[in-house]
């Protein structure tokens, strides 16, 4: 269990579609929600910009309990005529920004646990990550590289009493398939309700859950 209540959580992509309604809902479970987006100034494809952010949070607040990763950006078409620049943006955004705030924030993380709290780091790579989509290869292939870092890096950070947890759920009513970095979106079937997810995302933090699989959607 993690009690919410006062813990210290950024959360990066909070001007999103899920982002805004998971830190919103910290909030009103007692955390308190420091917001990174890329509207606010934050490009956190750059280190720097990463440290920077994390040094702020902690000095601010006097600790980071927690980090949510919920920033992204997807592009659409077939994978033979996708533009290597396109490639470039969606693995910065999506894979490597992300695995260095990860690898960034465990400092702060630590000294959370060392405290006596209970740290966290949750990522949203999708369902995408556990089943690749046709039109959608390299932005599932960005989203399953940061699911298998995850994975991987969570067997580390658990001996720090840091837990990551990768949520994947399905598509999502948001407006992200709206403003592709390229293609169209296609016609998508049924969504999954923004506010439900988030909701599912936040119940997994509080309650310890260490893997969300698209199944827990």
């Amino acid at each position: 269990m993690t009690n919410p209540q006062g813990a210290v959580v950024l959360v990066v992509g909070a001007t999103g579609g899920l982002g805004s309604r998971i830190a919103d809902q910290l909030e009103r479970d007692g955390a308190i929600v420091a917001r990174s987006s890329k509207s606010a100034g934050h490009d956190l494809r750059e280190p720097s910009v990463i440290r920077e952010v994390l040094e702020a949070t902690n000095a601010q607040h006097g600790s980071l309990d927690g980090v949510v990763i919920a920033s992204g950006v997807v592009a659409f078409g077939a994978a033979s005529e996708i533009d290597p620049a396109t490639v470039d943006e969606l693995f910065a955004v999506n894979t490597t920004s992300a695995i260095q705030l990860i690898t960034q924030s465990q400092p702060y993380l630590a000294a959370s646990a060392q405290a006596g709290r209970e740290p966290f780091v949750l990522t949203l790579s999708g369902v995408v990550a556990e089943t690749p989509v046709a039109g959608l290869a390299a932005y599932s292939a960005s989203k399953a590289g940061l699911a298998a870092f995850v994975v991987a890096a969570a067997r580390e950070y658990r001996r720090a009493g840091i837990r990551l947890v990768d949520a994947r759920p399905g598509h999502t009513g948001t407006s992200l398939s709206e403003h592709p970095i390229a293609g169209s979106a296609p016609r998508f079937g049924a969504s999954l309700d923004p506010d439900l997810v988030a909701a599912r995302i936040v119940t997994a933090i509080v309650d310890g859950e260490k893997d969300l699989p698209s199944t827990a959607f």
